[in-house]
Parts: C-alpha cells; structure tokens; sequence
C-alpha cells in the first residue's frame, strides 16, 4: 500500500477513520492525503470562510491527532459535492485506498442507503475501509466473506495487494443453503440422514473454499475456513461475533438503474449493519 486518501467532514467518527489511516500510513510507510470537501452549493464568499476554516482545522488534527504526529500528511481541500470530490481527489492522488468514517447510524431507521460514504462504495473504483471502532491496534482477526464469486475473489485478492493480512488470522466465510433439506423433512427422512446430508454440503464447500484461496495464490497457513448454513448476513454476522473480528471483507457490485442501491443485497447489511471495520472492494468495470 503505497498511497491513502482519508476524507474527513471533521466529525468523531470521521476523526476514527483519520486515526486508522494514520496507522496504517505509519506501518506501510504510505503517502497520506488528508480530505475535507467542501460543499459548493452555497453562497461564494460562504464557500470561502468553509475553506479557510478546513485547512485550519486540518492542520491542527495534523498536531493533534497522535496518529497523524510526524506524518508528512498532504493537505487537500476540494469544493465540490462531498461524493465527486472524494472520487475527483482518489483520482489525483492515485489512491489504492479511501478511508472514511462510518454512517450515522439511527435507533429505529438505517439511513445508511444515500450517504456520501454508501455513494463513493457503490459508484467508486477504488476499496473503501469504513471505520466503525476506535483504533486501538493494528488489525489482528479478519473474516472474507465469499460467495465463490469473481467479486470475493476480487476482494480477498486486493486486501492481499494491500498487505492489509499481514500478520492477520483470516477466517474466510461462506453461507449455505440447503433445499432438499425441506424436501427430505416433507419426505419424511429420518433426522441422521438429514444431518448427514448438510454435513456433506459443509466439506464439499469447504473444499470449495479451499480451492478458492488456491486460486488467489494464498498461503493456508493462519487460515480458518467456516461454512454456515443459513441467511448470509446472519451467518456472516455470527462469525464476526465469535470470532471477535475487526475487520470484515466483502466485495461489491456495481448496479445502474433500480438496483444500483443494492437494496436487499449481502453486501448493503454488511456495510449498514455490522459495528466492525469493513473493506468494501468493488468489481472492476469491464
């Protein structure tokens, strides 16, 4: 990982995501561009005083942030609509890495769908690490969550290319369902064949999935393989838990039209769902 972009609005969470960034900038020895958009739908002299006010306040996170001490951070203000300017400054920057905090998250409604941060994941080219938790230490248990899919694999390829499983237990997931299992209970199957039957299905996927990390080229020392039968978000999300992970991988695919929110998708709970640190990867377009 050679360049980072972390964009902040200046809140807490997003002072999170600069923190993480700070610490893996410092471990990768990895060029830092810290990010504050300033939204230019408003008055001209108002989008001036926000500009002035930015850079001021970026230089002190830059003295205050103990992550960020003796960083050569790169200050970067851009007016625009906080999601252009966050793809507009990856793109200057030649980012590898955007770094953003997570979205508000309310007590009785998820508003996680047409956020800055759910818009640069869904529409941008380049991972997102969405900071959820404060950033004690380096990441130490992380879950992939795959379907087999050029997407996952996509995903669990570029956290290699990023070193971000260095020294990393990675526990790779993949959720199931049975549906001969209705059939045999509707047949009458005696509940041992019934057993023995999702059984078969865990090693054949963990085989598969064993054949997956082959594929990408991963070593399987330090690898854990689980396989869940089940919705896929609750498997994932029961993982996580047990695992006590902190950090959560998971590819996405870009959508046009209707479903270019991922409404419903596997990877939308993840993101709007889980209180850990998530990688999102995007499917390379094309």
């Amino acid at each position: 990982m050679r360049r980072i972009l972390a964009a902040t609005d200046f809140s807490a969470r997003a002072d999170r995501a600069l923190r993480r960034a700070g610490m893996l900038a410092r471990r990768f020895s990895a060029d830092l561009t810290l990010l504050h958009v300033v939204d230019d739908d408003q008055p001209p002299a108002q989008v001036d005083r926000a500009r002035i006010g930015a850079e001021t306040t970026l230089k002190e996170k830059v003295q205050t942030v103990s992550e960020l001490q003796d960083l050569d951070c790169r200050l970067l203000i851009v007016t625009a609509d906080p999601f252009d300017g966050i793809l507009q400054a990856a793109k200057s920057t030649a980012a590898e890495l955007i770094v953003m905090g997570s979205h508000r998250k309310q007590l009785l409604q998820d508003v996680f769908l047409g956020t800055t941060i759910e818009r640069v994941i869904r529409a941008g080219p380049r991972p997102v690490l969405m900071v959820n938790r404060e950033p004690a230490q380096p990441y130490r248990r992380a879950l992939a969550a795959v379907d087999l899919s050029d997407s996952s694999m996509h995903a669990v390829r570029t956290s290699v290319e990023l070193s971000l499983l260095e020294d990393v237990d990675l526990t790779v997931v993949r959720a199931f369902t049975a549906p001969e299992k209705s059939s045999m209970y509707l047949g009458g199957a005696a509940h041992e064949d019934i057993e023995r039957h999702i059984l078969d299905e865990q090693m054949k996927l963990r085989t598969e999935l064993r054949s997956f990390v082959e594929s990408i080229g991963m070593q399987q020392n330090g690898l854990s393989f689980r396989v869940g039968e089940g919705d896929p978000y609750e498997v994932i999300e029961a993982v996580a838990q047990d695992m006590d992970t902190d950090l959560v991988i998971i590819g996405t695919h870009g959508r046009t039209g209707i479903a270019k929110v991922l409404l419903g998708s596997v990877a939308s709970q993840v993101l709007s769902r889980l209180d850990t640190d998530i990688l999102a990867v995007p499917t390379p377009r094309g």
